[in-house]
């Protein structure tokens, strides 16, 4: 029975690893062989890697990829992606290679502004809040002079601050929502640390405001919001119906599938979940390779998603004068300065390869490779089906899972070039070859 374990942190790399084993690990020379050979064998690099997190006792490896002859905004590019699943970044790479003679990805950015929101219960009249607000909103807004010099210096900062009433929502409910610009930064810690300002300057200036009364408003949380509907990116291809001849299919039929396709996702949510699933597995790819925060990311697309109270596609597709047109919107907060990009070698490399792009070149980049795996398997979907790509680039993950020499991996590549790929067709064949 593992036991409660006081002072882990003050703990060294090993004694954790030794704590682990001791509780949780039957095996435990495999254990600590498994950990240790994942440590990078340069001190400095690891002791890095280490300072990233809290209690780090080894790295997790994930394939860094590239996918070439993305055209995006007449600019030739590489994307560097970084996922585990077989199939993205050949996708990636397919869909880039069909619309590289087709005049490439158009991508734009439509707005840039992020929000937080200082969060306050009042239980008293609405109209004094209200007042309260008016009387002290640019003392509110100077209280943050300071944070925001050199944010400001580079053309960002603080935008506006309103008093939203939610009472009918919830009683006693007000917050007062800021927007912000926070230029090439993702700009997380600057807008906490302005609504923390604040929100302590609100508490200094209720407290001595003699409209309130005895009912005062209390402050119950201050943090920033991953929803960016105002931070919006577009990214769009198109052609002629007669250069989308493929598979088989004619331009036109091709054309017609494909928006049949969209427009399922776009009113059946168990589809659109699976459609917008295959858009973020591109998004997040570069958005690991480039630092950036694929959580705040998803959980800001799938509620955009929703934002219609109906979750929905992300891609949409229509045939207008025999010109087939593909888009997507996206709302990204994203940085090319602060956090791991400084700090982590591959992120910087991520970013050299694409150019040193600023944030909003880097939304543009992020929304097309959206865009491409979205593209990429609806090709699939309609034409040969999704199975057949996916699985001839998950044999590999199969082959070594039963162990497959070199040797073996060759024969098999070649058998399943003609066959149907499983898991139970390829141990079959690595049998009978050992028989």
């Amino acid at each position: 029975m593992p036991e409660a374990v006081i002072g882990f942190s003050k703990l060294s790399k090993e004694q954790k690893i030794d704590w682990l084993v001791s509780q949780y690990l039957s095996d435990s020379s495999e254990a600590r062989s498994t950990l240790k050979q994942y440590w990078n064998s340069d001190d400095k690099l690891q002791t890095l890697h280490d300072e990233f997190i809290e209690n780090s006792i080894s790295n997790y490896y994930l394939p860094y990829g590239i996918a070439p002859n993305f055209l995006i905004n007449e600019r030739l590019m590489t994307l560097p992606m970084v996922i585990e699943e077989s199939s993205v970044v050949a996708a990636a790479s397919n869909a880039a290679k069909f619309w590289l003679d087709k005049g490439g990805f158009k991508a734009e950015v439509i707005s840039t502004v992020k929000a937080g929101q200082i969060h306050i219960n009042y239980p008293g009249p609405t109209d004094r809040m209200e007042q309260f607000f008016q009387e002290h909103k640019m003392s509110l807004i100077d209280s943050v002079g300071e944070i925001q010099r050199n944010m400001k210096k580079r053309g960002g900062g603080l935008i506006d601050l309103e008093l939203k009433d939610s009472t009918a929502a919830l009683a006693g409910y007000y917050q007062l929502h800021a927007t912000f610009q926070t230029k090439d930064a993702m700009g997380a810690n600057f807008i906490n640390s302005c609504l923390e300002q604040i929100a302590s300057t609100l508490r200094v200036l209720a407290k001595d405001w003699d409209g309130f009364g005895v009912q005062r408003p209390e402050v119950v949380m201050s943090i920033l919001s991953n929803y960016v509907p105002n931070c919006l990116v577009k990214a769009s291809v198109s052609c002629p119906l007669e250069q989308l001849a493929n598979n088989g299919l004619s331009g036109d039929e091709f054309a017609r599938k494909m928006v049949q396709a969209v427009q399922i996702a776009e009113v059946e949510v168990s589809r659109a979940v699976t459609h917008n699933k295959g858009i973020m597995n591109g998004v997040d790819a570069l958005v690991l390779a480039t630092g950036n925060d694929f959580r705040a990311v998803e959980a800001g697309v799938h509620a955009f998603a929703a934002r219609s109270g109906r979750y929905t596609s992300l891609t949409h597709a229509e045939v207008v004068d025999g010109q087939f047109k593909f888009w997507i919107e996206l709302p990204l907060a994203l940085g090319t300065v602060g956090g791991l990009t400084s700090l982590h070698p591959l992120v910087r490399l991520s970013l050299d390869v694409l150019g040193k792009p600023s944030a909003q070149e880097l939304m543009e980049i992020v929304a097309v490779a959206g865009l491409a795996q979205n593209f990429a398997a609806l090709r699939s979907l309609v034409t040969i089906g999704i199975q057949q790509g996916h699985m001839k680039m998950h044999l590999m993950n199969i082959l070594n899972q039963l162990g497959a020499s070199p040797e073996e991996k060759e024969l098999a590549i070649e058998h399943f070039k003609k066959e149907a790929v499983s898991f139970q067709a390829a141990s079959e064949f690595i049998s009978r070859n050992r028989e």
